[in-house]
């Protein structure tokens, strides 16, 4: 009885993953099973934290040496498709010159995941507004 159980689980889990990666796309897929970029960085030189209108909170970190984003992180209470959009906002602003950080927005991190379904767009949108907070935060500071 054990053994069916456990086929019957294995068989339920792998229908779970197909699904998702056929509704959410192979890029959104393979970073929700290895998140990257997740974590806080203690005394970041920027940090934003936003919440979404779905109650979403997103964090995001930024540690800028000389010109360019050295490191940057996430962290989110949200759904799936806010850990991946906080991953890729992430992701994205590293090596970046603060300049070009700017031009990451919502559509920015749909291109790189190849879109999501209508209902969890916005998760793109508030990691991208959360990356421009910590950004803006950066530079408020004063130069030292």
């Amino acid at each position: 009885m054990a053994d069916e159980f456990d086929v019957f689980v294995r068989d339920l889990q792998e229908q779970v993953y197909e699904e998702a990666r056929r509704e959410y796309g192979e890029a959104a897929y393979e970073r929700w099973r290895d998140p990257q970029y997740e974590g806080v960085l203690e005394d970041p030189d920027g940090y934003g934290r936003l919440t979404g209108s779905c109650g979403d909170t997103m964090e995001i970190f930024l540690r800028v040496q000389g010109e360019r984003v050295a490191e940057a992180t996430y962290r989110t209470d949200g759904c799936g498709s806010s850990a991946v959009c906080g991953s890729f906002a992430a992701e994205l602003a590293r090596g970046k010159t603060p300049e070009e950080v700017t031009d990451i927005s919502g559509e920015t991190i749909l291109a790189v995941l190849g879109g999501l379904p209508e209902e969890d767009r916005h998760c793109a949108f508030l990691a991208a507004a959360t990356l421009q907070d910590a950004l803006e935060s950066y530079m408020r500071k004063p130069a030292g």
